[in-house]
């Protein structure tokens, strides 16, 4: 198994505790644009967590009052318009490659966002499995501002999913802000905290996470992405044979000997 805790990541805040991994992007003063070297960070760190055992939740925390600009107008866009097909192609797959190790790394992620979320910084968000937001995030999928598609590392698969077909249809067409209050109401937030608050709050949740039987939550995040590409008889199937597998855990087995001794279970993943 892989060890995750003394990573150093040269391109965003990187620390492991208590089992909770949290990340924050550090370019404050330009609200935190991705380059080519982060998104390449980011992406072979999310695909090492598949095999880490100090790692049960990630946090992707805000910096400075910010979460993410998306990426940067100089060290990305500019470079872009002078790339052939070829080399297009190529970082359009690495920043899907992103989205996808997110996806398949096993453990839940947590967004705590404030400030600017905008571009890849909403698709980082729109990724995570939950999201916690101050009243002051302004959340954007502003690719067709810059001439852009809207269908950008997995967009147009992911946010229907998650606010409905309709609303996302009119954020991607349009680039338009996602206020914090909209975002929590369409159900892209789980809930919204005071500025002073979301780190604590966000952090708090990872907690209660990975205090559960963490295989098992390894096993939900699998089935929560797969099942969106199958029909209700598979889903149903593939729960079955996943349920069984966690059966055989000896977290089950703690759960039950607390319940007859009427203690709390103390889980401990295997």
């Amino acid at each position: 198994m892989t060890k995750m805790a003394s990573r150093k990541p040269k391109h965003f805040h990187w620390q492991v505790e208590g089992k909770i991994a949290t990340i924050r992007l550090d370019r404050p003063g330009r609200k935190n644009p991705l380059t080519f070297d982060s998104y390449a960070e980011l992406r072979d760190i999310f695909r090492d967590l598949v095999y880490a055992d100090d790692v049960d939740a990630v946090v992707f925390l805000s910096n400075g009052g910010n979460f993410c600009s998306g990426g940067d107008v100089h060290d990305i866009i500019g470079p872009l318009v002078k790339m052939d097909m070829k080399a297009l192609l190529a970082f359009t797959r690495m920043t899907g490659d992103f989205v996808k190790a997110m996806l398949n790394c096993g453990k839940p992620i947590i967004a705590a966002v404030d400030g600017v979320a905008v571009g890849a910084g909403a698709i980082i968000a729109m990724a995570s499995d939950i999201r916690i937001a101050t009243p002051e995030a302004k959340t954007a999928f502003l690719f067709t501002r810059v001439g852009l598609a809207g269908c950008d590392m997995g967009a147009c698969a992911i946010l229907p999913r998650i606010i409905g077909q309709g609303r996302a249809a009119e954020l991607l067409y349009t680039g338009r802000t996602m206020s914090a209050a909209e975002g929590e109401r369409w159900g892209f937030y789980n809930r919204l905290v005071d500025a002073a608050a979301l780190e604590a709050d966000a952090l708090d949740m990872a907690a209660r996470i990975v205090s559960g039987p963490t295989f098992a939550h390894g096993i939900t995040k699998t089935q929560l992405n797969q099942e969106w590409s199958m029909g209700l008889d598979q889903a149903i199937e593939a729960e079955a044979q996943a349920q069984a597998i966690c059966m055989q855990t000896r977290d089950f087995e703690r759960a039950y000997t607390a319940f007859v001794a009427k203690e709390k279970p103390v889980f401990e993943g295997d």
